[in-house]
C-alpha cells in the first residue's frame, strides 16, 4: 500500500452557530462588483441588463476563522478590507433556475475578502488575473454559519468598522445580483456541492488597514466577523 510523501493539508471547516458540529468547506467563490456604489469607487459602471456576474476564487486553505490575528501580508502597501454576506451551499445542484436556487442554501455567515489592492490594480491594468491581489494567505475570513435552510436573505444592514470607526454601511437589498441569481448563474458553470461557499460582494467604503488595526463586520440577522491585523509577514510593508 502506498503512503503520502508528507502529511496532507488539514480539512478546512467552519463553526455552526448554536450547534456542536463543524461545517466542511469545499470551494470559495467570490463575486466581483455586486454593489453599484462599490463598482463606481472601483472606476466602473454596471448595467445589469447587459452584464453577467463575474467571479474569482481563493484557495480554501487561505480561509481563517473570525477572531484571529493575521499578519499584514507581504508585497503590498495597500491592504484593503471588504465585508460580505456569505452563502453556504448545503445541497448539490446544477443548471437550475433562480426560482429553484434557494433549495440549495444551507445557511449564511459574514465574511471578509481581504485584498492587496495595489497588486490587484497593477494586475488589472496589465490585463492579468487578480490571483496575487486576492488569493492571499489568511485573506478569506468567515464567521460562524447561521443555519437558514432554503431561506433567501434579501435585505438587512451590512457594515464594517475599523477600530470602532464605521467605514462600510449599506443594505443587502442594494446587491445588483440577488443570492438566488448568483447561485443560478454559478450553476451554469459548476456542479455546486455541500460546503461550497459564496462571498456575494462588498458595498462601498472599502479601504486600507494597518498593523494593529481591528476589524469588525456584520450583517443584520446573520451575524458578524472580526479580524486583527498583525505585524508585517515579511518584516516590512511592501
Amino acid at each position: 500500500m502506498s503512503s503520502d510523501l508528507w502529511p496532507p493539508p488539514q480539512p478546512v471547516s467552519l463553526t455552526v452557530r448554536d450547534r456542536d458540529v463543524r461545517l466542511p468547506v469545499r470551494r470559495l467563490f467570490f463575486v466581483g462588483r455586486n454593489y453599484h456604489a462599490h463598482a463606481r469607487e472601483m472606476g466602473v459602471t454596471i448595467d445589469k441588463a447587459t452584464t453577467q456576474p463575474f467571479y474569482f476564487t481563493k484557495s480554501a486553505l487561505h480561509l481563517v476563522p473570525s477572531g484571529t490575528t493575521q499578519p499584514y501580508p507581504p508585497q503590498t502597501r495597500d491592504y484593503h478590507h471588504e465585508v460580505e454576506l456569505v452563502v453556504v451551499i448545503g445541497t448539490e445542484g446544477f443548471a437550475i433556475s433562480s426560482s429553484e436556487a434557494a433549495a440549495l442554501i444551507y445557511g449564511y455567515a459574514v465574511g471578509l475578502d481581504m485584498t492587496r489592492r495595489d497588486v490587484q490594480a497593477r494586475l488589472r491594468e496589465r490585463g492579468h488575473p487578480w490571483c496575487l491581489g486576492k488569493d492571499v494567505e489568511g485573506a478569506a475570513v468567515c464567521g460562524a454559519v447561521t443555519p437558514m435552510p432554503g431561506v433567501v436573505v434579501s435585505r438587512g444592514e451590512i457594515g464594517l468598522a475599523v477600530n470602532g470607526q464605521v467605514r462600510q454601511r449599506a443594505d443587502v437589498v442594494d446587491m445588483i445580483w440577488s443570492v438566488p441569481e448568483l447561485i443560478a448563474d454559478l450553476l451554469r458553470y459548476y456542479h455546486l456541492q455541500p460546503g461550497d461557499v459564496i462571498f456575494t460582494g462588498t458595498p462601498e467604503g472599502v479601504g486600507p488597514v494597518s498593523p494593529g488595526d481591528r476589524i469588525h463586520g456584520w450583517v443584520e440577522g446573520v451575524g458578524d466577523v472580526s479580524l486583527a491585523i498583525g505585524t508585517a509577514a515579511d518584516g516590512g510593508r511592501g
